[in-house]
């Protein structure tokens, strides 16, 4: 699963996810993407199960482009702890995605068999997703 290497802090602080993206929100690598629509974190696991899902589907034709890296730690602390004692250790990393940004771009492959493959990732996803094509796409 996708982790930094190394952080400059080991906790960090919850935020909020305004706005839409200006930066990540166009197809850069390949011809088809998938983009989503609303705010949300993305677990490194949720990314890899639709990594999976679209290589699977894809029949290791074609490639696929992770555009979206989990480099947010989310703590938690122990189950039956009481309050204070400071904040809990880090439990998993997620990726903060605004409405707009592109999450994964595949090429390489007809339009059927991309649009299947981002669908399955799609539904490992815990947000909702469109799926786009390239503006100079020529079938």
């Amino acid at each position: 699963m996708l982790q930094p290497k190394r952080t400059k802090f080991r906790r960090k602080q919850k935020g909020r996810i305004k706005g839409i993206a200006q930066r990540g929100h166009t197809i850069a690598f390949g011809s088809f993407a998938l983009k989503a629509l609303e705010p949300g974190w993305i677990t490194s696991r949720q990314l890899e199960a639709a990594r999976v899902a679209v290589t699977r589907e894809m029949k290791r034709e074609g490639q696929v482009w992770i555009r979206v890296f989990p480099d947010k730690p989310i703590t938690k602390k122990p189950a039956e702890v009481r309050m204070g004692k400071g904040k809990g250790a880090p439990e998993y990393w997620v990726a903060v995605v605004k409405p707009g940004t592109i999450i994964f771009e595949s090429g390489g492959i007809n339009k059927n068999v991309a649009q299947e493959s981002l669908r399955l990732a799609a539904q490992k996803l815990p947000i909702r997703t469109q799926f786009v094509v390239r503006r100079d796409y020529v079938e």
